[in-house]
């Protein structure tokens, strides 16, 4: 009876109030008696077309369309933004065309019921003032991403290069609104106003794109990658000085009108850093030590941030600007920033900030550039832009005696405008500045000064060939004899595992070998400031092993936007004999919806459609590799190393399985193990091949006169789970571990770790 208790009680509960809810409901219908009670509105005579109205009334909700939109602008921000990064651009390149992709431009010419649907105009100002919170946590991050200490020890490097930026463009903008305010200005804009907004257009660097492209192309570690990131620093802060005051100029309408908001302005910026900045100091050491911040202490951080925010809109030099203020007062303590930066960068960047860019889409008409004439003049506005910033930075690096290729690869990197561009055009259109026509010009002048950076800088290294980069550094004339191991690592503690394998394959070989340890890292998780401590935190480890192993080890670090395509390329151009990696864990295994969601993932990934269309892969392959390894297994041209870990520390006793001929490959790293290491080989013949393969017979019996007892050749199909459990690394072919996957195999679970070779 005592376990029915329970069964009975809660029946009993759901029957009692159930009847309970009825009798109320009853009564409930006479107090409506003598009231004026409004029957339900059926616009339909049946209960479905009852049910359709209602449907498409809650489509068309303002809560639901905002949804939708955002869906929709995620979707395709992250379609454009992958094609971008295969075709080594930054991604955002590909979040600015998604927005003009989905505006009138493209969607909105060929669809127009469906854009109508989507993005009526009356939803338009919901969607702009998300946005605006999203530039708004987006200018914070900016802020806080500029190392203001590095600009203290460097500026004097590179203060005449950042300031040259400016104001050879500026001047150059300047020029250009004399030739076209008479046709572009809209009615009732002063010469003076426009001239500055097109002056600022003009001068206008992306900190936030640069900074990933420098370290995507590993130049972070060389003088050329500090001196342009402190111009770019520098840049910003002076160009977004000069913004809050062209603004305000804008808004009073002349400069003598703008004086007290510039005084309120600067009376700001003093309360900024003389007040609050010790203040933000004091809360930060009280923090040091700690690896989190309070709730408590992040609202006192966004309620310094609104504020400020608030207190430039009211003054009149936009919210934009404050927020760029306090994050740029923040402490300087690299990991109280990122603790901070990691809490609000993922909601900013991912899911609000591709609606501003949407939203500057559906501001943009590239239809309005009808005429040969406005495509002139277009064309006149990017040379202006190029010229101003690429040659007048270009031509001021020379002039400060650096070289061509750095002083080009500076104004490459300085002509980058990206994000930051059409945050300054919307502020120009909304304050009546820059019309539809010259709106549009310039967003095209904005993609395009930013395309352009990657393939300028791939046409400087091409035409410089002097220096090789740091992927490229080794001597490989002299280590065509030696036996080279790449790893490639994500944690600390993985790199330290891959290290112990790599040195039980060489560990005898002396001058004759070389291990190269490579840690890539995803780009858009690092920032300007902090990768120099990224860095050595991913090596620390590994320097350490590699010490107590005495192992000289060569270390490797890259950001990169395409981690795999990197890894395989890496790889295959730098003639090493084996790489060595972990093996990861597809987020969609262990449970049916996981693999549902796998397998959706697959359909919609357009690589994956890409592979199964050219016969490389099947979506309906159902790989026991996730899908990081599985890319980087078909795309390698050498041999591969998946090492499953369970606690591996050294390969004294291996055990091989051999399940067929096309698996004796595997005694090539047999004969290393028991060279190198004096490894114990068990050889298990699982289908009886060996025996009857002379070729393989002698191959074994080499090895054992060579190393007597170092190798034991078994018969039996049947190895008892405590003979198992005695082995340290189990080394199997992909296409066997595969077989032992499918039959769910005991193997799977007895043997401490797996090394998975493939032989391609």
């Amino acid at each position: 009876m005592g376990k029915y208790r329970n069964i009975i009680f809660y029946v009993a509960t759901i029957i009692f109030f159930s009847c309970l809810m009825y009798w109320f409901f009853v009564e409930g219908k006479t107090l409506e008696i003598g009231e004026n009670i409004t029957p339900n509105k059926a616009t339909g005579n049946t209960m479905w077309e009852n049910f359709t109205d209602s449907f498409l009334s809650n489509l068309h909700h303002p809560l639901a369309l905002l949804l939708a939109q955002i869906v929709t602008i995620i979707l395709v921000a992250k379609l454009f933004g992958w094609i971008c990064m295969k075709l080594k651009q930054p991604s955002v390149i590909g979040e600015m065309i998604a927005g003009i992709v989905l505006g009138p431009s493209l969607f909105g010419l060929y669809f127009p019921e469906l854009s109508a649907f989507i993005f009526p105009t009356e939803s338009l100002g919901n969607l702009q003032f998300l946005s605006q919170i999203g530039l708004i946590l987006f200018m914070y991050i900016v802020g806080m991403e500029l190392d203001l200490s590095v600009l203290r020890k460097k500026a004097h490097d590179a203060v005449v290069i950042s300031h040259a930026s400016i104001i050879i463009p500026f001047a150059l903008g300047v020029g250009l609104s004399y030739f076209i305010y008479k046709e572009f200005a809209p009615e009732g804009i002063q010469f003076s106003s426009f001239a500055l907004f097109i002056a600022i257009a003009m001068s206008i660097t992306a900190f936030p794109v640069l900074a990933r492209i420098v370290q995507e192309r590993n130049l972070h570690k060389t003088k050329i990658g500090t001196v342009v990131i402190t111009c770019a620093a520098a840049d910003d802060i002076t160009a977004w000085c000069i913004l809050a005051a062209v603004i305000a100029v804008v808004k009073a309408g002349s400069f003598s009108g703008s004086i007290f908001v510039i005084i309120m302005a600067i009376v700001y910026v003093f309360i900024m850093i003389k007040a609050v900045r010790p203040f933000l100091h004091r809360i930060a050491e009280s923090q040091k030590g700690k690896g989190f911040i309070s709730k408590a202490l992040v609202a006192v951080f966004f309620l310094i941030l609104i504020i400020s925010s608030y207190a430039t809109e009211v003054i009149g030099i936009h919210a934009l600007f404050g927020a760029f203020m306090a994050g740029a007062i923040m402490p300087e303590n690299v990991k109280f920033r990122n603790l901070f930066i990691e809490k609000i960068e993922d909601v900013a960047l991912v899911l609000l900030l591709p609606l501003f860019f949407v939203f500057t889409g559906l501001r943009t008409q590239v239809g309005l550039l009808n005429d040969p004439h406005l495509w002139k003049i277009g064309g006149f506005i990017i040379l202006t832009a190029v010229v101003g910033k690429f040659v007048g930075s270009a031509l001021t690096a020379k002039f400060l005696k650096l070289s061509w290729k750095d002083s080009l690869t500076i104004g490459a990197l300085m002509n980058t405008r990206g994000l930051t561009e059409l945050i300054v055009l919307n502020i120009g259109y909304d304050l009546g500045v820059l019309g539809p026509e010259l709106f549009t010009m310039l967003v095209i002048m904005a993609l395009f000064t930013t395309f352009m950076t990657g393939p300028c800088l791939d046409i400087i290294n091409y035409f410089f060939k002097g220096k090789k980069s740091s992927l490229e550094e080794e001597d490989h004339d002299d280590n065509d004899a030696k036996y080279r191991v790449l790893l490639s690592f994500e944690t600390p503690e993985s790199g330290s595992t891959l290290l112990k394998l790599a040195d039980n394959l060489t560990n005898k070989m002396n001058g004759n070998k070389s291990v190269t340890a490579m840690n890539i890292a995803p780009v858009d998780e690092l920032h300007a400031f902090d990768i120099e401590d990224f860095e050595k935190e991913q090596f620390k480890n590994v320097i350490e092993t590699s010490q107590e192993l005495k192992l000289e080890v060569t270390t490797l670090f890259k950001a990169s936007t395409d981690i795999e395509n990197d890894l395989t390329n890496i790889s295959n151009k730098g003639n090493y004999d084996l790489l060595l990696i972990m093996l990861g864990k597809s987020m969609y295994e262990g449970s049916l919806l996981g693999r549902l969601l796998g397998f959706t993932t697959k359909i919609i990934n357009p690589e994956k459609l890409l592979n199964t269309v050219k016969g490389k892969s099947n979506i309906f392959n159902n790989s026991p590799f996730d899908d990081s390894t599985l890319q980087i297994l078909d795309n390698t041209n050498i041999p591969v190393g998946v090492l499953v870990d369970r606690d591996f520390n050294s390969a004294d006793r291996v055990f091989i399985p051999i399940f067929n001929l096309s698996d004796f490959y595997l005694l090539e790293y047999a004969k290393r193990l028991i060279n190198n290491n004096n490894s114990q080989i068990i050889i298990l013949d699982v289908a009886g091949q060996i025996r009857n393969n002379i070729e393989v017979k002698e191959l074994i019996r080499s090895i054992e006169q060579v190393a007597p007892n170092h190798i034991t050749l078994y018969n039996e199909k049947q190895i008892e789970k405590e003979f198992l459990q005695s082995q340290d690394l189990m080394l199997i072919s992909k296409k066997s571990w595969r077989g032992l996957i499918d039959s769910k195999s005991l193997w799977l679970s007895d043997i401490p770790s797996t090394l998975i070779i493939s032989n391609p």
